[in-house]
């Protein structure tokens, strides 16, 4: 079973929620619809903006905690790499490839393989 991870956000540059999955379609429906409370209900993050697809959700939330870390302009950066325009890619879902491939002296590159 593949894992996610992604990004949501409220507009352009705005606030970024990070987050994992194995069901990309069924969570980001419910940040849309608030199923549960919390930060993308209270920021009204409900634009998926980012995401990745890894071969399980070990190493998805392995990759989400790396992420975590990161500075906000280096996850503006990742976001823009694939969505320039920030725009809700959660009609697109099914439409965009973005496999994770960690660098070759990774202990985790003969998983993606």
């Amino acid at each position: 079973m593949s894992g996610f991870v992604y990004m949501m956000s409220d507009k352009p540059r705005g606030v970024i929620y990070t987050g994992v999955t194995s069901d990309l379609h069924g969570r980001i429906w419910e940040h849309r619809n608030v199923v549960q409370k919390g930060y993308t209900e209270k920021y009204r993050a409900k634009n998926l903006v980012w995401f990745e697809t890894h071969p399980n959700i070990v190493l998805a939330i392995q990759r989400e905690k790396s992420l975590k870390r990161y500075l906000r302009e280096w996850k503006i950066n990742l976001i823009e790499e694939i969505n320039p325009t920030w725009m809700d890619l959660f009609e697109r879902i099914d439409e965009i490839e973005n496999t994770y491939r960690p660098r070759e002296n990774t202990r985790q590159w003969n998983d993606y393989n």
